[in-house]
C-alpha cells in the first residue's frame, strides 16, 4: 500500500508517465489522484509477432509442457488469443502445467482469466522467480512467450543452466510511436515538466529515441531538473544508458512503489 502522509504530495507536480499506446495507464488516474498534473507519453505500440507459427506450435503441443512462464501481460493476452483461435483457454488446461507469473500486472491479467498463476515471485523482477522457483528446474519443459526483440535472455539462460528444456517463442512485438503528443512536447519545451515514471527498459529506449526525434540532436537539454523515476532495475539500467542517469528507483517494483519513489524524489 502506499505510505503517503498527506492527500496530494503530488499537488503542483507535472508528472510524465510512458506507457503503451494502445491503452490508459493505471497509473495515469492515480498520479492524478495524489495531486499531480499527468502528462501521458506513449512510449509503446505492441503489436503481433513477424511470424505467429513458432507460438501456434508451440501451443498445439502444450500439453508438453510443465510449465508456462509469463514475463509480461501481453504474453499472457497474444497466448490466450492463439488459444481461443482453436476453441481453448489457459484457465482450462492439463492439471499438470503450471503457470508461473513475474509482476502483479501479469498475475492480475492470469486471475482475470481465471488461469491463477501457480507462482509469483515474492519480488516483481525476472531475478527473483529464478530464485524463489518452488520446484528443481531439471528436467523441466518450459514454455516462455516473450517479446519478439529487445527482451531479457537471463530467465531462458537460468534454467537451461538447471537442466530444463526451454522453448522460447515470441508472443508480441514492442516498437517505438512515430512521436510523442504535441501538449508533452510542449510542456518539456516550456520547463514544465518535474518528473517521468518509466515502467521499462523499452520505454525508456523508445523516451530518448521520441525525444531525439523531436529536439534534435541536445535533447538531453529538456531533461534537466526533471526526476527520473525507474520501477525496477532493469530499467534503471536502461535509465543510466540512455539518460546516464536515474534519480529513484521503486522498490517494490511495483505501481505503489513507482509512486512513492516519485513522492521520496522531492523530499
Amino acid at each position: 500500500m502506499l505510505n503517503i502522509e498527506f492527500d496530494c504530495p503530488l499537488n503542483g507536480k507535472t508528472v510524465v508517465i510512458t506507457r503503451a499506446q494502445e491503452k490508459q495507464s493505471e497509473a495515469h488516474d492515480l498520479f492524478k489522484a495524489i495531486g499531480a498534473k499527468v502528462l501521458d507519453l506513449p512510449a509503446l505500440v505492441i503489436g503481433p509477432p513477424d511470424d505467429w507459427s513458432p507460438l501456434d506450435g508451440a501451443l498445439t503441443q502444450l500439453d508438453n509442457f510443465h510449465w508456462i512462464i509469463f514475463s509480461s501481460l501481453n504474453g499472457v493476452n497474444a497466448v490466450e488469443e492463439r488459444l481461443k483461435r482453436e476453441g481453448k483457454t489457459l484457465a482450462i488446461r492439463s492439471n499438470h502445467i503450471k503457470i508461473a507469473a513475474v509482476g502483479r500486472k501479469t498475475a492480475i491479467g492470469l486471475k482475470e482469466l481465471g488461469a491463477d498463476p501457480n507462482f509469483v515471485p515474492p519480488k516483481f523482477v525476472a531475478d527473483s522467480l529464478i530464485e524463489h522457483f518452488p520446484v528443481s528446474g531439471l528436467g523441466l519443459n518450459i514454455l516462455m512467450p516473450r517479446v519478439q526483440t529487445g527482451g531479457r535472455t537471463l530467465l531462458a539462460e537460468a534454467f537451461r543452466e538447471a537442466g530444463s528444456n526451454v522453448v522460447e517463442v515470441a508472443a508480441y512485438e514492442s516498437c517505438c510511436p512515430k512521436d510523442m503528443p504535441n501538449e508533452t512536447a510542449k510542456a518539456f519545451l516550456r520547463k514544465e515538466i518535474d518528473a517521468i515514471v518509466f515502467t521499462s527498459g523499452k520505454t525508456a529506449a523508445h523516451t530518448a529515441q521520441l525525444m531525439s526525434n523531436r529536439f534534435g540532436i541536445d535533447w538531453k537539454k529538456n531533461l534537466d531538473g526533471i526526476n527520473l523515476i525507474s520501477i525496477g532495475p532493469q530499467t534503471s539500467l536502461s535509465c543510466e544508458k540512455y539518460f546516464s542517469r536515474v534519480d529513484k528507483e521503486a522498490d517494490p517494483h511495483d505501481l505503489d512503489g513507482l509512486i512513492n519513489a516519485c513522492i521520496n524524489s522531492f523530499l
